[in-house]
């Protein structure tokens, strides 16, 4: 087997159970290994540190499959790994009010690179590092016979795989094609959602706590929300009791296919608005007329892909969250969120904070939001936790 050699001190990682070994720890390389090739990993001294393939042209050089360095990576590891994915989530997967559900979140249930989203009777899947790409059939398989299913659908179209090297790939891996529309339970809600054309696989199933949490919020309250794209947020506050959700996002194919998840629902146009807009540009509009609402939602997307652009998206994520804090009445709430895992809750939290300060506006944290339980946060790897929100009431 090829063995990576790291730089003497450059294991503590390793030693602490975080998955990546990036390419300035390593000293050199025995044998020429092929993208996605399993590697034996050793410190300086030659001690084995355990399993990982190897990715050339990637920063992150190697993502560790196992610290054992007893174990064999084969189709049976893999199996079992997927299969005790799925087993965690047994109690999400056999609820009749979620049928969909986040089945394997990558280096969190410890296949680097995979994640597999359940909708219904579908599944999709995203292979964004070359360790899973090169056993791409193999997982298929399994996931076949570990989760009967009508389909299988890959949407590994990502920036990520740039990456790694690999192009985009996107289309039906096994079985039935799903149709346009895919009808999923939210806790009673309807959404349909398209898999082939959709954000990310589809859907935002990160926010499954957090829609709940804003449909508790939002009786009686006029409610703005932004970067709505099919509506997910602004649906769950009407089913709240909101008076009047206005929708706004730059996509009008998002916002049709909102307005068919109202009627899904069971709403009247007359409790919504929907609205194609730049989002920036309005909450500005909106601070010149003076308007007024008693909830906003802010779920933009991710405005920093690396640490590079991190004071980018700063600035980015406090200019929405200042014009946003202008327009709520006394006691309204600011529901903000960020994505980007190049912002952490600290740096978020200090952002908002700036934000309602120079809105001329006094705040409380009400409550810290994060990510759904489908999408775990491993302990040694604290990059799985990329989603933060506030829920912050203002004087």
């Amino acid at each position: 087997m090829h063995t990576l050699h790291l730089n003497k001190g450059r294991e503590s990682s390793l030693l602490r159970r975080h998955p990546w070994v990036f390419s300035g720890a390593i000293a050199r390389v025995s044998g020429s290994p092929e993208a996605g090739e399993t590697v034996r990993i050793v410190d300086a001294g030659g001690q084995a540190l355990g399993l990982a393939a190897y990715s050339p042209s990637s920063q992150i050089r190697a993502r560790m499959w196992s610290f054992a360095a007893s174990d064999t990576i084969d189709s049976a590891f893999l199996r079992a790994r997927l299969q005790r994915a799925i087993a965690r989530r047994s109690a999400l997967l056999n609820d009749p009010r979620r049928t969909a559900c986040r089945l394997v979140y990558a280096e969190s249930d410890e296949i680097p690179g995979l994640v597999v989203d359940r909708y219904g009777d579908y599944l999709v899947c995203q292979f964004m590092f070359t360790g899973v790409e090169v056993w791409k059939a193999e997982i298929v398989q399994h996931l076949r016979e570990l989760f009967p299913c009508r389909g299988i659908y890959e949407r590994s179209d990502a920036a990520a795989r740039k990456h790694e090297g690999l192009p985009p790939s996107q289309g039906l891996l096994w079985g039935e094609a799903p149709p346009a529309i895919v009808e999923i339970n939210e806790q009673g809600r309807l959404y349909g959602l398209s898999i082939e054309h959709g954000h990310k696989t589809g859907f935002y199933l990160d926010q499954y706590d957090n829609r709940e949490m804003v449909r508790r919020l939002c009786q009686g309250r006029r409610v703005l929300n932004c970067f709505a794209y099919t509506g997910g947020f602004g649906i769950a506050a009407l089913a709240g009791g909101a008076e009047h959700v206005l929708n706004v996002d730059s996509s009008a194919p998002s916002l049709e296919l909102a307005a068919a998840n109202f009627a899904r629902n069971g709403f009247s146009p007359a409790q919504y608005d929907n609205l194609t807009a730049n989002v920036f540009d309005l909450l500005r509009e909106f601070r010149h007329q003076q308007r007024r609402f008693d909830l906003i939602v802010l779920d933009p997307p991710k405005f920093a892909e690396t640490k590079v652009q991190f004071k980018k998206a700063a600035r980015a994520y406090k200019d929405i969250a200042l014009q946003a804090s202008a327009l709520l009445e006394p006691g309204g709430l600011l529901v903000n969120f960020s994505c980007s895992g190049a912002i952490d809750m600290p740096l978020f939290q200090k952002i908002t904070a700036d934000a309602v300060l120079d809105a001329g506006r006094h705040g409380q944290i009400l409550h810290y939001l994060h990510q759904a339980e489908d999408h775990p946060v491993g302990l040694p790897f604290p990059e799985s936790l990329y989603l933060k929100g506030l829920v912050s009431t203002l004087d």
